[in-house]
């Protein structure tokens, strides 16, 4: 009896050592004591050494260790890992890791995030949201472009070129702003809370696109002609990756150059004739300068021995001959300008490869790390900037709104989307601050960008959906005074561009998540497939006995604070949020602990099987969500007023994660599924959707002036100029609020309850019973136009919208 408890002691200890991810060597130190004092004490053995001994001795002599165990497990792995291709090589190895390696990891360092600069806008950057951003938004009337011009007007695009809208990213040498990534982000989210066309036709050249690419792999020629002009807008740029056999594989991509020689400027020059035809490019339209990806083929050797040298990109005028600039597509009735770009055939020396020669066959690579930078700015940022100003509306709305005699902000059917979109926004810019704070810290975050690509996106359309649910006709019928249409129109395009949303999720974030974030992983699959056979032996051992203490641990710290509810597990702050760090803590165990066992059961398969891994990209997204928010809450100094705000993102964020963890464990390969729920959840789920009194406190949040919803409305578009519905509305909203004490005041006077409507002759009333002054007589009378304005829709001449149709049509037709 007492060597079984000298067992379950020895057994304690090692997996307290496993905890902690103490070294090998340490904990077979340890384990020695352990038993030495269980020999002193006479419970242990000279059996549980002999055990020991022939465990210990294996794994600490490493020369036995990799002749007698590594070798034949190297040999098992390369049977079942396929060696990668160049073209999956090259898109793992772009880019950075960066916290989302921590949550990867099973062990979150919370200090290491707080640690992180708080993102901060320069006094120039802030000048020019001040200045030229708030100017363009006033000078937009989204209902001319959306219904007159089918486009921005002239006076904006000059103003945009002007200004340096387009220049952004671009090196101040070159004439450029070069502004953060932090304020990028900020400048989108203000033009998107007003109009995608608007966000959209800035967001492009500044993320994916010719100034990004010139300035990280261009010649010094090339950066010389071209970033000046790109800077003072004498050039506008487009790029063109996707074709109509391939969208979201853009590495399929058909169009091809065949390196060759040819004339060009009445020389005999070497160099490509290239053939595309790309369809869905953004500015194509309107571009001077085309940004080519294409497959470069050299079956004449001209450069060296390799015929396929694979994907290249290069810079081509759009006015040279054979460039054919196609017509205008119509996405879902938004104005941005795109559409298709062709050539057959078109010669153009070898310079205009971006990088020149040397740079043939690099694009993938390029393409990569380019676009995981720009995916993590601009389409994240144009979701959030236009959540925060629905959610501000919306709350706006809510609250003039009236049924049933209440503002329909009361009502618990109401409150429960408006905390939704309230959450959402506030999850929503936390997560570009923090994002954005990583690529301004030089990081190319490839999983980052993928993460909040898909996931911004994704809440953006629902939370535009809810908006829509709660403004009702409001929402539904188009013209000057909504707000909300053309975004509930436009939010599919989000969804589908720079890699399909459900191409995302099934593939991108994981794929590239378990190999890039996974500590051992990636150095396994590079020193199976060493040419060096003693080298890669040696790292191979490494990170084979590194990869199984990391799952031991992982499987440890699942088991016990499945046991705990982490509630032993560390925590930065002992307050509110103490518990959303022990959860995490625990979650990102368990995502650990899972990705090391579905790669173990299913090996290469795992790339196939996209729901084991959707969901598993889930458990990562869903932490680094949760984590941005609370990172948010540290930066603004944790004040308590904006607690229900983070408290609805992390719970909702957390209930997300552990629906997903769930269905996985449902699903998960070779049955192993119901035993490792008994180790991760073994009292059940343990969390649980935000409450309703949390929503109503969200809710309350929204329709209520005061510094938490000043806070999540930040650096949008409010001035109630003529053309902005919602900065009208802003105004009317706190005309309403004030008119209510004085609509009591003169329905005491009165002695009965007067319907609160037609405030005007409430206003006349009270004047007529002398209990208003003339100010108040004024306040009452605007009130109710701006409530009018806010409830009423827009309608319209059955003759001018007939107009307009044929009048769109006429112009398709001579297009």
């Amino acid at each position: 009896m007492t060597t079984l408890l000298w067992i379950l002691v020895m057994i304690v200890a090692i997996g307290a050592f496993a905890y902690l991810r103490v070294s090998l060597l340490t904990a077979t130190l340890g384990t020695a004591i352990v038993l030495a004092i269980g020999t002193g004490v006479g419970y242990a053995s000279s059996i549980l050494w002999l055990v020991f001994l022939a465990i210990a001795l294996p794994l600490n002599v490493s020369s036995f260790r990799q002749n007698v165990i590594t070798r034949p497990l190297l040999k098992m792995y390369r049977g079942i890992m396929p060696e990668m291709s160049s073209t999956e090589k090259e898109a793992i190895e772009a880019g950075t890791t960066w916290w989302e390696a921590d949550l990867f990891a099973g062990k979150p360092d919370w200090n290491k995030l707080h640690n992180y600069p708080k993102a901060t806008l320069s006094a120039e950057e802030q000048a020019f949201l001040d200045g030229p951003v708030e100017e363009v938004c006033r000078m937009l009337n989204q209902h001319q472009v959306s219904h007159e011009l089918g486009d921005l007007p002239e006076e904006i695009w000059q103003y945009l070129k002007d200004h340096g809208f387009f220049a952004m990213i671009i090196k101040k040498k070159y004439g450029g702003l070069e502004y953060s990534a932090y304020a990028q982000s900020r400048v989108l989210q203000k033009l998107a809370g007003l109009s995608s066309e608007l966000a959209s036709t800035v967001g492009v050249p500044n993320s994916l696109g010719p100034g990004e690419l010139l300035q990280h792999y261009g010649t010094k020629a090339q950066q010389d002609h071209y970033l000046p002009r790109l800077a003072q807008g004498l050039e506008v740029p487009c790029f063109a990756l996707t074709s109509p056999e391939a969208g979201s594989d853009a590495g399929a991509i058909p169009d091809f150059g065949i390196v060759c020689k040819g004339e060009w400027e009445g020389k005999e020059v070497l160099g490509m004739k290239l053939t595309w035809n790309k369809r869905y490019i953004t500015l194509a339209p309107v571009a001077t300068v085309l940004g080519l990806a294409f497959k470069l083929r050299d079956p004449d050797q001209l450069l060296g021995n390799q015929e396929d040298l694979g994907i290249t990109c290069a810079l081509i005028p759009t006015d040279i001959e054979g460039v054919e600039t196609g017509r205008r597509h119509f996405p879902l009735n938004c104005m941005f300008q795109n559409g298709p770009t062709r050539g057959n055939e078109v010669f153009v020396p070898l310079s205009f490869i971006i990088g020149g020669a040397e740079m043939a066959g690099q694009g993938w690579r390029m393409l990569v790390e380019c676009l995981s930078v720009g995916r993590g700015i601009t389409l994240p940022s144009n979701s959030a900037g236009g959540i925060k100003t629905a959610a501000l509306a919306t709350g706006a709305y809510a609250r003039i709104r009236r049924q049933f005699k209440l503002p329909i902000g009361k009502l618990e059917g109401i409150e429960e989307p408006m905390a939704r979109i309230g959450g959402n926004a506030y999850l929503m810019d936390a997560v570009t601050s923090l994002t954005t704070t990583g690529i301004d810290l030089g990081e190319k975050p490839s999983v980052i960008s993928a993460i909040v690509k898909y996931h911004l996106t994704d809440r953006m359309q629902k939370c535009v959906i809810d908006a829509m649910d709660i403004h009702g006709g409001k929402g539904v019928c188009l013209g000057p005074n909504n707000y909300l249409g053309r975004g509930y129109q436009a939010a599919p395009i989000a969804i589908t561009v720079e890699g399909a949303n459900i191409l995302t999720r099934s593939m991108i974030i994981y794929g590239q998540g378990a190999i890039r974030c996974h500590p051992y992983v990636l150095a396994e699959m590079e020193s199976a497939f060493d040419p060096d056979a003693d080298k890669g032996l040696r790292d191979f051992d490494a990170a084979i006995f590194g990869h199984i203490g990391f799952t031991t641990s992982n499987f440890v710290r699942s088991f016990w604070m499945g046991l705990t509810s982490s509630r032993f597990s560390n925590a930065p702050y002992s307050d509110k949020t103490k518990r959303y760090y022990q959860q995490m803590n625990r979650f990102s165990a368990n995502l650990a602990l899972l990705s090391d066992l579905a790669m173990a059961t299913l090996g290469g398969n795992l790339k196939r099987k996209e729901r084991i891994s959707a969901r598993l990209g889930d458990l990562l997204s869903q932490l680094y969500l949760a984590s941005a928010t609370l990172k948010r809450y540290e930066d603004e100094g944790r004040l308590t007023e904006d607690l229900p705000l983070v408290q609805w993102a992390v719970e909702d964020s957390l209930y997300k994660l552990q629906s997903s963890l769930d269905e996985l464990l449902d699903n998960f390969p070779m049955g192993l599924g119901i035993a490792l729920r008994a180790v991760i959840f073994p009292f059940g789920r343990p969390l649980k959707r935000p409450s309703d009194i949390l929503d109503h406190k969200v809710a309350k949040i929204m329709q209520t002036p005061c510094a938490s919803r000043d806070r999540l409305g930040k650096g949008q578009f409010w001035t109630a100029s003529e053309h902005n519905a919602v900065g009208i509305q802003e105004e009317t909203f706190k005309d309403i609020l004030a008119s209510e004490p004085i609509y009591d005041k003169v329905c005491k006077a009165a002695g009965k309850r007067l319907p609160f409507m037609w405030l005007d002759k409430v206003a006349a009333e009270g004047k007529a019973l002398g209990v208003l002054s003339e100010a108040e007589v004024a306040l009452l009378e605007r009130a109710e136009i701006g409530r009018m304005k806010s409830i009423n829709v827009d309608d319209f001449d059955p003759e001018e919208l007939k107009a307009r149709t044929l009048e769109y049509a006429k112009q398709f037709e001579a297009a």
